[in-house]
């Protein structure tokens, strides 16, 4: 394979070989695909591309791959469409509950259309280019809709907290203003964290071939690649990552520390049972959300592996999104008398 394919021009190819010249213990490769540390300024270029090197190298494997990840996506989308088209055609499902879940179902659908359609196009046409502009765009996207999925989960941790701690007052509080601000205010700072990414990844420098080792522009990686300094970058990242994380995980919390106290408090079986089951769907969701988000944090810590980090990062990305309507259609009756009733009379 020649070396010359890699760059635009001449001009880039002859800074390389400057570069190389100028430090010989480097080997070639290691200029090609990683950020010298002490390069001047001068020899970095401006990328215009990137290369995802995706989850296998093995030509056999490849359509494997592609075959399970359209299996997965063509789940996905059918089982929140579907949970969508349930809602919003079933008037006894017009409550706030269910209004959130329609709103999950939304950003499920485009956290996986941001990484999935890519990542098959890919395979299809044997290309592992991304143009500049279009990773920082799938970077924005797809931490656009994490984020919202983070935050809806709490908007219905609250619900259910209201709905079993203060059950005489739900029709007033969680009333449709209030669903709707929370909705829009969780849109808001999810798209305003995402744009903070893309801010911050615009403001990077990068050496030349950059091969990012993932099937998708994280941003975690993007930061390992760049030349200039990351530091603060990346105090803010954990800063921002904090508190959006951290904050909605105390008040799914406390608002479980809550409503298990106010049901031990019920004295009949039959109270009980009625308001545990009404949480155990979204209970659920959270655990395998919150789960596999930590699963992959941890996996890529003790392996420093970024393959098995790519891997490993396909159970939140992927699974999870086509699991949320399999457990909200298994575990909630309403649901399911309602896709049954929908089902009849589309058919």
């Amino acid at each position: 394979m020649e070396v010359t394919k890699f760059f635009k021009s001449l001009e880039q190819y002859r800074k390389c070989l400057v570069s190389i010249y100028l430090f010989p213990f480097f080997q070639p490769s290691f200029i090609l695909q990683r950020c010298p540390s002490y390069i001047e300024k001068q020899n970095f270029t401006c990328v215009s591309e990137f290369f995802l090197m995706g989850l296998s190298d093995d030509p056999e494997l490849q359509p494997l791959i592609f075959g399970l990840f359209l299996l997965t996506y063509l789940v996905t989308m059918l089982g929140n469409l579907l949970i969508i088209l349930v809602v919003s055609s079933d008037s006894h499902l017009h409550t706030p509950m269910y209004f959130f879940l329609s709103n999950l179902s939304i950003a499920d659908i485009g956290f996986t259309s941001t990484t999935i359609p890519k990542m098959m196009v890919d395979i299809h046409t044997h290309s592992r280019v991304i143009s500049y502009v279009g990773c920082v765009t799938q970077m924005s996207i797809f931490t656009l809709f994490g984020c919202l999925d983070n935050l809806l989960l709490t908007a219905m941790a609250y619900d259910r907290f209201v709905a079993i701690c203060h059950p005489l007052h739900y029709s007033v509080i969680m009333n449709p203003g209030l669903c709707g601000l929370l909705v829009l205010v969780s849109f808001f700072i999810s798209l305003l964290y995402s744009q903070l990414h893309s801010l911050m990844v615009s403001q990077l420098t990068f050496f030349m071939y950059v091969e990012i080792p993932h099937f998708f522009c994280d941003p975690s990686q993007l930061f390992n690649l760049a030349c200039s300094d990351t530091s603060t970058n990346n105090a803010l990242i954990y800063f921002m990552g904090a508190i959006l994380g951290g904050v909605p995980l105390t008040g799914i919390f406390f608002s479980y520390t809550r409503i298990v106290s106010a049901t031990l408090r019920v004295s009949s079986t039959v109270g009980k049972y009625r308001a545990f089951s009404t949480c155990g769907s979204h209970l659920s969701v959270v655990c395998l959300f919150y789960g596999t988000a930590l699963g992959v944090y941890l996996s890529s810590v003790a392996s420093h592996s970024p393959k098995k980090s790519a891997v490993a990062s396909v159970m939140y990305t992927v699974v999870t999104p086509m699991l949320n309507p399999f457990i909200y259609c298994l575990r909630n009756r309403d649901i399911k008398r309602a896709m049954q009733k929908f089902l009849r009379r589309t058919a």
